[in-house]
């Protein structure tokens, strides 16, 4: 009867073996193969939206422009709160208070750059329904947040639609080496290998709504929301199968 050593290495030289299989299929005359590489895609509304917001605000020196970027962030995040969304939905992404560099108030009148002597900047990404992006928008911006509007979509269950994108990619493979059977006069058998290699997710949809407005006036406050259609969230997986043939 084997020791529990024996067993321990046998299983070892089971998965080394499992393991060149599957980085190297061999094809001879005792192993008739077609291996096939495919892509698809599958795509599902957005159900989630991260909303980017964040303001910036000037002043005559360091004192007064912090005075009013302290003023605007607490406004802000007092109205994301008031309009129910959660502390934990809300995160801050940078802030930060700085003399305004000259390269960057060329268009600027003298009064101006005499009033804007010191700037103070701050963002926040908001995450909440998809349906509720354009409320959330428009919440912060009332509250003075001028330098705001990415919204970037994405599904909760991306693992899911990714293995959904996989399984059309995999279907696909098999019809095809169905074909190439086909053509071979061969019987296609069952699959012997699958990876599944699904590319980088980039940057989903976004939208600039609001980007560079001024502090929110009265008569602002009876403006209403930006217009937000929800997309459509896409990922693709690309499949290296390998099918046997008889």
């Amino acid at each position: 009867m084997p020791t529990r050593l024996q067993r321990i290495a046998a299983l070892l030289v089971a998965a080394i073996a499992t393991s060149s299989y599957a980085q190297q299929i061999v094809v001879s005359k005792d192993n008739r193969t077609i291996a096939v590489t495919t892509s698809a895609e599958a795509n599902a509304a957005a159900d989630t939206v991260t909303v980017q917001v964040g303001f910036i605000a000037y002043g005559v020196d360091q004192d007064s422009a912090y005075a009013l970027g302290s003023k605007t962030s607490n406004a802000v995040a007092a109205a994301l709160k008031a309009a129910g969304i959660p502390q934990d939905a809300i995160e801050s992404e940078s802030q930060n208070i700085a003399p305004v560099q000259q390269y960057g108030n060329q268009e600027w009148t003298p009064a101006e750059k005499a009033e804007r002597k010191f700037q103070v900047t701050q963002s926040w990404s908001v995450k909440t329904a998809a349906g509720n992006g354009a409320r959330v928008l428009d919440v912060a911006v009332k509250a003075g947040a001028n330098q705001s509007g990415q919204m970037s979509w994405s599904v909760a269950d991306l693992d899911g639609l990714q293995a959904k994108a996989a399984k059309l990619a995999l279907d696909r493979a098999r019809q095809i080496a169905q074909q190439m059977a086909g053509g071979l006069n061969a019987t296609l058998g069952p699959l012997v290998y699958a990876s599944n290699e699904a590319p980088a997710r980039g940057p989903q949809p976004f939208m600039r709504a609001a980007d560079n407005l001024m502090a929110a006036t009265p008569a602002a406050k009876q403006i209403e929301p930006l217009s937000v259609s929800t997309p459509k969230v896409t990922v693709s997986a690309t499949v290296y199968a390998v099918f046997s043939i008889q």
